[in-house]
């Protein structure tokens, strides 16, 4: 189910959206404040962000949404009254905007033409394993929609790995695949990388990386 945040302040106009949004088949959550938010986005993984951008809106909003899209790359949907449009111009950190108050009908329209145009991104940019997506263009991974944060080093290893399922690698492979034939460094730093990278994107339900004994290591080839 397509997942939106709502980040505003919790009058009837955003409710009676609320309401409309969740009728036509959206997940919608809703922050009024910045604790809120917080805690939004650290429990659940949304799909587009509509934030409320009138003349009464506090500024940490527009910075939160921002935040949201520079580092989750999220599409922005700004909720203005018509006394505000001169303060979006030139603001891209806003894909779409409408009026408020405004016909539920018209918002899913827009959520939805911004929910194709995500979805029909290059496919090839994207690499899936289960819960696990490398973006190629961003060099950014998620688990479960969650971003990552992965050093270069821990992120081209996922990536060589991921890209040669199944097979077992050597640390001295490993080495000189991802480190390089110039690099003196003892096949330790293979060891400890590997153990951070598993710290990131494994849990109780996730495991990608299998040890070989003796011999290195393998990305788990899906069924």
């Amino acid at each position: 189910m397509f997942s939106l945040l709502i980040i505003a302040g919790e009058n009837e106009a955003v409710k009676k959206l609320r309401s409309g949004l969740t009728q036509r088949g959206f997940a919608c959550s809703l922050a009024s404040d910045r604790g809120e938010l917080v805690r939004q986005v650290a429990e659940q993984a949304h799909d587009l962000v509509l934030v409320e951008m009138d003349g009464h809106s506090p500024d940490s909003r527009r910075e939160l949404a921002q935040r949201l899209k520079e580092k989750r790359h999220l599409p922005v949907i700004a909720l203005v009254n018509k006394e505000s449009l001169d303060s979006l111009d030139g603001d891209l950190s806003v894909d779409d905007f409408i009026i408020m108050p405004c016909e539920v009908t018209e918002l899913a329209l827009r959520v939805e033409r911004l929910q194709y145009r995500e979805s029909n991104r290059d496919s090839s940019e994207l690499v899936k394993c289960g819960d696990l997506v490398i973006d190629l263009s961003r060099c950014e991974v998620s688990i479960e929609g969650r971003l990552v944060a992965l050093t270069f080093r821990e992120y081209e290893l996922l990536k060589f790995l991921v890209g040669n399922k199944g097979k077992v690698f050597t640390r001295e492979a490993l080495l000189n695949k991802v480190w390089g034939y110039d690099y003196y460094g003892g096949d330790r730093t293979v060891d400890v990388h590997i153990r951070r990278l598993r710290s990131k994107i494994e849990d109780s339900t996730h495991t990608f990386i299998e040890t070989v004994r003796n011999i290195g290591y393998r990305f788990v080839k899906e069924d």
